[in-house]
C-alpha cells in the first residue's frame, strides 16, 4: 500500500512542472513586447539607416523570433514529455512536429536554436565591429559560438550512437 501511494505521488509530482511552462508562455508576451518595441524603433529609423543598420535591425528581429520559437519548442515538448500528452484532435492547424519530439529531439532542437541565436549574435558583432566590439571581445564571441556548434555535433553524434545501439539490440532480439 505504501509503495502504491509513493508511486502515485511520484507520478503526480510531474504536474509541478506545469507552472514552469505557464511562466514560459508568459515570457512569450515579454518577448512580443520587446519585438514590437524593436520593430517600431527599427521602422522609425529606416529612412536614415545605412545598409548595415538595416541588416542589424533585421537580425535583432530574427534573434527575438528564434528565441520565441525556442520557448515554444520547450513548452510543447517539455509538457508532452514530462507532464501530459496533448490531444491534437479538434485542432486542424496543429503542427505535426509538436506531438513527435521526444527528449532526444528536444535536446537537438534546443541546441540548434542556441547555435542559430549565437550565430546571429556573432554576425551582429561582425556587422557592428567598429562601434561596439573590440579585438578582445570578438574572439570570445566566436569561441563561445564554436563551443555551441561542437556541443551540438557531439550531442547529435551521441544520439546517433544510442539509436544505432537500440536498433542493433532490436534486430538481435528478432533473430
Amino acid at each position: 500500500m505504501l509503495e502504491k501511494w509513493l508511486e502515485r505521488g511520484i507520478s503526480q509530482s510531474r504536474w509541478l512542472m506545469a507552472p514552469f511552462y505557464v511562466g514560459l508562455i508568459a515570457s512569450l508576451f515579454i518577448l512580443l513586447f520587446v519585438f514590437l518595441r524593436e520593430f517600431i524603433e527599427f521602422f522609425l529609423r529606416v529612412t536614415t539607416a545605412t545598409e548595415a543598420d538595416v541588416i542589424l535591425g533585421v537580425l535583432a528581429l530574427i534573434d527575438l523570433s528564434l528565441t520565441a520559437n525556442l520557448v515554444l519548442i520547450i513548452v510543447f515538448s517539455g509538457y508532452e514529455n514530462f507532464v501530459s500528452k496533448i490531444d491534437p484532435e479538434g485542432h486542424p492547424d496543429w503542427p505535426e512536429w509538436m506531438s513527435k519530439i521526444d527528449f532526444s529531439g528536444l535536446k537537438q532542437k534546443l541546441l540548434a536554436s542556441i547555435v542559430a541565436i549565437s550565430a546571429i549574435q556573432v554576425l551582429k558583432a561582425f556587422m557592428n565591429l567598429e562601434k561596439t566590439i573590440n579585438e578582445k571581445t570578438l574572439p570570445w564571441l566566436v569561441a563561445i559560438h564554436l563551443v555551441f556548434v561542437i556541443s551540438g555535433l557531439l550531442l547529435a553524434w551521441t544520439d546517433h550512437i544510442s539509436e544505432s545501439a537500440k536498433k542493433t539490440a532490436s534486430d538481435e532480439a528478432k533473430h
